[in-house]
């Protein structure tokens, strides 16, 4: 996952790309650091574009980011998947599944 530095790059990427997921944890989250990999191996496998930020170097509150890990799925300029603090692996497999499917 390539990592965001800031807002203005979320932006951009929400404009640019048909579709993509963004991933939000924070440096002291366990849980964080625990779901990513796994995040990670499910966007590899299905070759998904993925973007990694930050919460504490971004203000993600202008994403109604309240806490983390956070996985937001975003197709064709709007989101249409978020997933918060506990992140279902099968629905969030089955969500990409439905955008590539689309694509």
């Amino acid at each position: 996952m390539k990592k965001l530095e800031n807002y203005e790059q979320i932006l951009n990427k929400i404009k640019e790309e048909k579709y993509f997921l963004l991933y939000v944890s924070m440096n002291n989250c366990s849980v964080c650091h625990s779901d990513m990999p796994k995040v990670e191996k499910i966007v590899n496998e299905k070759n998904f574009t993925a973007y990694h930020i930050e919460a504490s170097e971004i203000p993600v509150g202008q994403l109604s980011l309240f806490s983390v890990p956070v996985v937001i799925l975003f197709y064709e300029g709007k989101e249409i998947h978020r997933q918060a603090k506990i992140i279902d692996f099968e629905e969030l497999n089955y969500r990409m599944e439905q955008i590539r499917e689309n694509k």
